[in-house]
Formats: C-alpha cells, sequence, structure tokens
C-alpha cells in the first residue's frame, strides 16, 4: 500500500464513522444547535459536503478560489440521506482526482491558501480535508450529547 492508498483509506474511513454519526441523528434533531450562533446539526453536515468540493477544487487549483459558486447553496435542508445522494457524484470525482496523483505529488505540489494563512504541500492539504470533516463528526457527538440524544459507537 502506498501513500495515495493510505490516503484514499483515511477518507473513506473518515466519511464512514461520520456517515454512522449524521444518519443517527434522528429527523427531529436536524435543526437542533446548541446556541443561536452556531450550526444546525444538518447545516454542519452540508457544510462538511460542501466543504470537501471546495477543497477539491482549490486543489485542482492548486490554490484557493476567487470565486465559488456552490452547487449545494441552491438545495432545501431535508434530509441526511438527500444530502449524501447529493454530495455523492462530487465525492467520487474528489476521489478520482487524489488516485491521478503520485507520491512524488504529495511533496511537490503546493496548495496556495494565503488568503487563509498558508501554503501547504498537497499531502498535507488532503490531510487537512478528512481532519476538517473528522472535527465536525466530533462537534456533531457534542451536539448529541448536549440535546440527550444517544450517541452511535464510531471506533468498531
Amino acid at each position: 500500500m502506498n501513500s495515495i492508498d493510505l490516503i484514499l483509506l483515511n477518507f473513506n474511513e473518515v466519511r464512514r464513522r461520520s456517515i454512522k454519526v449524521w444518519t443517527s441523528i434522528p429527523q427531529e434533531k436536524l435543526i437542533w444547535k446548541p446556541d443561536d450562533e452556531a450550526m444546525t446539526c444538518i447545516e454542519m453536515i452540508r457544510h462538511v459536503l460542501e466543504s470537501e468540493h471546495y477543497y477539491h477544487l482549490a486543489i485542482q487549483n492548486h490554490g484557493s478560489l476567487s470565486v465559488f459558486d456552490s452547487p449545494f447553496e441552491k438545495q432545501p435542508f431535508t434530509t441526511v440521506n438527500a444530502e449524501l445522494e447529493f454530495a455523492e457524484p462530487y465525492r467520487i470525482q474528489f476521489l478520482e482526482t487524489i488516485r491521478l496523483f503520485t507520491e512524488e505529488d504529495l511533496t511537490n505540489i503546493k496548495i496556495d491558501r494565503s488568503d487563509s494563512g498558508y501554503i501547504r504541500s498537497f499531502g498535507d492539504m488532503l490531510l487537512r480535508v478528512a481532519y476538517h470533516e473528522s472535527v465536525h463528526t466530533g462537534q456533531l457527538l457534542d451536539y448529541l450529547r448536549m440535546a440527550g440524544v444517544p450517541r452511535v459507537r464510531v471506533w468498531d
């Protein structure tokens, strides 16, 4: 197994665990949020899926996008499954893009996100994308605890 394979395995494992959490949220709790400034549960799920699409385009661009017309923006919030179904083609494209790169690309290609305060290697950027999803999945587990909703076991 090479580095690209490991990165893809990590993306798949992070998403598998996220889906376990996301699909365990009762429909009536999808609009719950801990305070007025926080995202709702479904907004956070959308944020993760939409951000992955943005990161995919930023990677292809080798840096931040000056304009991002999100295909997610016009989608109504309905169910977790609807969010996942809508995002699936973008997810497939993202993973297929990663497969096109070589191990050398992980170090040699730079992603310029100076507007966000960093320039990182392609490999570092990929790890950041997975970490972003992991952090928000952890936040949702905390949301569920605060809302009194039983939490699924993510460590299987």
